[in-house]
């Protein structure tokens, strides 16, 4: 998965989860929410600082923004 893309996804995921806009993890984060738009759509490429501002902002560990879907669903039932 290309990894521009799976960020935006899990940004999108955990933003909307804790009931927050663009605007206000604009806000909170210190990126413009036409940044955060461009995130979630996959159009941004984001760095590692980026990433880490970003996972702070949402109260989330850097790796969770970047764990595919597979990962987060943590170990399969006995």
């Amino acid at each position: 998965m290309d990894m521009r893309r799976l960020v935006g996804e899990n940004v999108r995921r955990i933003r909307l989860k804790k009931g927050l806009t663009q605007e206000q993890l604009a806000d909170v984060s210190g990126f413009g929410q036409q940044y955060i738009s461009g995130l979630e759509q996959g159009r941004r490429n984001p760095t590692v600082v980026t990433v880490y501002e970003l996972a702070t902002a949402l109260g989330v560990s850097h790796i969770e923004l970047m764990a595919p879907p597979r990962a987060r669903r943590g170990p399969p039932s006995p």
